[in-house]
């Protein structure tokens, strides 16, 4: 009994002490072999809400898809954006793989902030509830707490 409340009383500590990092943007291959990119940045509410999402290849950058008009993206691409609640944005680019270099960084700027990953053509994971769910610090944290109640009980 002591020994459970001391190892979750140490879990409950370092949940609160450290936090979770969110993932700001997210890049896997959906069935259909597009490319999905999740930008999460919060918007801040005193900006204009637009969006952009650019690859880059050593010193080129080219942007795929924006809102804002000031910009012109790149024709080759087939893209659609949804908004994400509660903030964000998705982009599903359509036959991505003949059009990216194969080493490229993808980047999503929203609202003056600016969100980048590195991206490997065929080192991408699929799009699923899991790979979701696993990339989350979160579920992390409940899988410790599952596993101390099943050897507690």
């Amino acid at each position: 009994m002591l020994k459970s409340l001391f190892v979750y009383g140490v879990l409950g500590v370092s949940v609160l002490l450290i936090p979770a990092k969110s993932n700001k943007i997210s890049v896997c291959i959906e069935d259909e072999k597009d490319l999905r990119v999740d930008c999460l940045i919060k918007p801040e509410p005193s900006k204009s809400n637009t969006f952009q999402f650019s690859w880059s290849s050593g010193s080129k950058e080219s942007v795929i898809t924006t809102n804002d008009s000031r910009l012109s993206p790149d024709t080759d691409f087939k893209t659609t954006v949804k908004e994400l609640t509660p903030h964000g944005y998705r982009m599903t680019l359509t036959n991505f793989t003949d059009k990216l270099p194969r080493n490229s960084s993808l980047l999503c700027k929203l609202s003056g902030k600016t969100a980048k990953v590195v991206v490997v053509n065929d080192k991408l994971p699929k799009c699923s509830a899991g790979n979701v769910f696993l990339r989350s610090p979160i579920s992390w944290i409940f899988c410790l707490l599952l596993f101390f109640y099943q050897t507690q009980s």
